[in-house]
C-alpha cells in the first residue's frame, strides 16, 4: 500500500522552516504522498451556521502555491490536494495551475477535488453553493479536455470556452481523485475519478454517525464506487482508494499509538484500500511532537 501523510498546517502556523523540515523529513522516512487540505476563506461561527470544523481563525496556505515550494525541496513524494474545493474555483484556471504544478514537480501532482461544505466561502468567491454537485460533474471532464486538447469549443451550463486552450499542456494525464463519503459522491467517484480519498470522520468534530468506522462500512461504500465504475464501462481496479488514519475518537483510539494505528491501517488494505494517509492533527502535538510521531508511525509501518 502507498503511505501518505497529512501536512498539519492548521497547527504549524506560518513557519517556513517547519514547512521545509516536515516535507524533507517525510520523504526521508519513506512517505510517498503529502496531502494538503485547503480553504480560501474561513467564516465566523458566531454569525454563520457551519457544518464543518474550520473557522476564520484556522490557518490554511493556498495549495498550488505551497506545492510549488514543496516541489522544489522534494524529489519523489507525490503532492496531493486533499481536497481542492473545485466548484468554487474557475475551471480553466485550475487546469492551468495544475498543469504548471505537474510540470515543476516532475509529474508528482494528484489533484484531489470535492464539493466542500462552507457556504460562506462559496458566496465570497461568487459561486452557487447549491449547484456545486452539478458544477463538479461538468468540471472534471472539462479539466481532462483542457489538459489533452489544444483547442476547445466548449459550451456548458457553467463554463464557456470559445476556441481556446491552455499551453503548455501536461505531459501526462493528471490523476483526479475525489474526497467525501456520501453515496452521491461515491457514485460520482466511480464514474469520473481516478481515486477516492476516504475518511472515517471524527465524532468529536462532525457529530455524524454515518461514517466509515468499521471494515464493513468501507466495504459497503466501495461497492457503490465499483458499481458506478462498471456501469460507466470502467474497471474498478483502476480506481485507487486512500484511507485516512489517525482521527481521535475513532475505533476507541484516544491517544497516539503508532503500532495500533499501523495495524488498523492494514485492516483497510484487506477491505480494498490501496493506500493510507496518516493524520497527526487534533492530538495536541507541538511541531516537534508531530515530527516525532510521523517517524514513529513510519517505523511501526
Amino acid at each position: 500500500m502507498r503511505l501518505g501523510l497529512v501536512y498539519p498546517q492548521t497547527e504549524f502556523g506560518s513557519d517556513l522552516g517547519l514547512v521545509r523540515e516536515f516535507a524533507v523529513r517525510a520523504e526521508e522516512l519513506g512517505y510517498e504522498q503529502i496531502v494538503v487540505y485547503e480553504h480560501v476563506l474561513g467564516a465566523d461561527p458566531a454569525v454563520h451556521e457551519l457544518t464543518g470544523p474550520y473557522t476564520w481563525e484556522t490557518e490554511f496556505h493556498e495549495p498550488f502555491v505551497l506545492f510549488g515550494y514543496l516541489a522544489a525541496i522534494t524529489r519523489t513524494v507525490e503532492l496531493v490536494t486533499g481536497i481542492l474545493v473545485l466548484p468554487q474555483r474557475p475551471t480553466a484556471l485550475v487546469a492551468k495551475q495544475a498543469a504548471t504544478l505537474d510540470f515543476v514537480s516532475g509529474g508528482r501532482l494528484v489533484l484531489g477535488v470535492g464539493v466542500g461544505w462552507n457556504q460562506v466561502e462559496y458566496a465570497a468567491l461568487g459561486q452557487d453553493f447549491h449547484r456545486r454537485g452539478a458544477r463538479i460533474e461538468e468540471q472534471i471532464p472539462l479539466l481532462r479536455q483542457l489538459w489533452s486538447e489544444p483547442l476547445l469549443n466548449f459550451e456548458g451550463e457553467f463554463d464557456r470556452i470559445p476556441a481556446a486552450g491552455i499551453a503548455p499542456r501536461p505531459a501526462r494525464a493528471i490523476p483526479i481523485w475525489m474526497g467525501g463519503w456520501a453515496d452521491a459522491v461515491l457514485e460520482r467517484t466511480g464514474r469520473l475519478a481516478d481515486g477516492w480519498l476516504a475518511a472515517p470522520g471524527s465524532p468529536k468534530r462532525w457529530q455524524d454517525e454515518d461514517r466509515i468506522r468499521a471494515p464493513e462500512d468501507l466495504r459497503r461504500r466501495l461497492a457503490i464506487v465499483h458499481q458506478a465504475a462498471l456501469a460507466s464501462g470502467r474497471s474498478p481496479n483502476d480506481i485507487d482508494v486512500s484511507m485516512l488514519v489517525g482521527l481521535i475518537g475513532f475505533d476507541g483510539f484516544e491517544t497516539f499509538d503508532p503500532g495500533a494505528w499501523a495495524e488498523r491501517a492494514r485492516t483497510w488494505e484487506q477491505e480494498g484500500a490501496t493506500g493510507v494517509v496518516l493524520s497527526t492533527l487534533d492530538l495536541g502535538f507541538t511541531p516537534e511532537e508531530h515530527l516525532d510521531a510521523i517517524a514513529r508511525f513510519a517505523e511501526a509501518w
